[in-house]
């Protein structure tokens, strides 16, 4: 099933594109797109040929952060249909929650989640993708997007405490400083933003409720066109609350807002089994932890739900024909 995005990241992506020199209609071309979703934000395009233009583009222009760049350019009103129930929000919180809530009709493939700690709140943000690895180009258009609403909501100057990319650090991180400035960590154990808890919370001055009524009434009318069914959502949520050790069919129906006996029930009337999506997801974080990022095998196994390193072995051993440090080598 194919993975949907709003095609506004194509409208912000053409003025950066030309800024550097590339010509936005060919690339668009090139992946099998048509030139006007370089015009019109709420076509629902392909997730995939986002990823293959930016990565693209990224080559042809030496600039390895053009994603970070199309995410900076990023403004309230680009969430679309949800711009106006996201600016009459109370707080950071209410707006990330709405957003987590409406999600589909932005992308099928972000996931938020919120780390509440005595200090301190984690955004944790994933993209779920189909893919190995969902690449650092829209990981970091994401985060940056992300940061737009925080900022609207927080003031233009506002700054998170640290921002983290679970891919390795680029050669020059002078764009990552510009856009974020705060504290930057790569090869991280997680993709998104520490903010401190008491701004969680800051009152929005220019918060409405009736016009944040108005908006959710209208935004609940629009159809659901997101990527499908039930398996979808715990595959998603899984990829948030895996590598944080809350994989059973419990805490995932806490998630997603429904009873576990409810979750298995939707999963076996679309011939789903909860344990088998635990287990895809599994194979999809090991190689991505394994491949691209400095982790020990302990640490992989921890952040795979695993309670023991020889338990987490014998796993990937029956999965892949081989142990993960030989698989770590080659």
């Amino acid at each position: 099933m194919t993975t949907l995005v709003r095609s506004v990241n194509f409208s912000k992506y053409s003025t950066v594109a030309r800024g550097l020199g590339i010509d936005p209609v060919r690339m668009v071309g090139y992946v099998g797109l048509d030139k006007t979703c370089l015009l019109t934000p709420d076509l629902r395009v392909p997730e995939a040929s986002l990823a293959e233009v930016l990565e693209a583009s990224a080559k042809a222009a030496d600039s390895a952060s053009i994603g970070l760049l199309v995410g900076e350019s990023w403004r309230l009103s680009d969430f679309g249909v949800i711009s106006l129930l996201l600016q009459h929000q109370p707080t950071l919180r209410h707006a990330l929650i709405e957003l987590k809530r409406y999600r589909h009709l932005l992308s099928d493939s972000v996931v938020l989640d919120l780390v509440e700690y005595p200090t301190v709140t984690v955004v944790q943000l994933a993209l779920v993708t189909g893919r190995a690895n969902p690449g650092r180009q829209p990981v970091e258009l994401a985060i940056a997007a992300l940061l737009s609403l925080c900022r609207f909501q927080l003031g233009p100057r506002w700054k998170p405490r640290s921002v983290h990319f679970s891919h390795p650090a680029p050669t020059s991180m002078q764009i990552h400083q510009r856009v974020f400035r705060a504290q930057l960590e790569f090869d991280s154990e997680f993709d998104g933003m520490v903010l401190s808890k008491d701004e969680l919370d800051q009152l929005n001055p220019l918060c409405d409720p009736h016009m944040a009524r108005y908006a959710k009434d209208y935004i609940d009318l629009q159809p659901r066109n997101d990527c499908g069914t039930v398996a979808h959502d715990v595959r998603r949520a899984l990829h948030v609350l895996l590598p944080r050790g809350r994989n059973s069919i419990e805490q995932v129906g806490q998630n997603l807002g429904v009873s576990p006996r409810t979750l298995q029930r939707q999963l076996e009337q679309v011939g789903g089994n909860f344990q088998s999506l635990v287990n895809d997801v599994r194979r999809e974080l090991a190689t991505r932890y394994l491949d691209g990022q400095p982790h020990s095998i302990s640490q992989i196994a921890t952040l795979l739900g695993f309670a023991e390193t020889s338990v987490f072995s014998r796993w990937f051993s029956t999965q892949f024909g081989m142990p993960p440090s030989r698989w770590k080598k080659t």
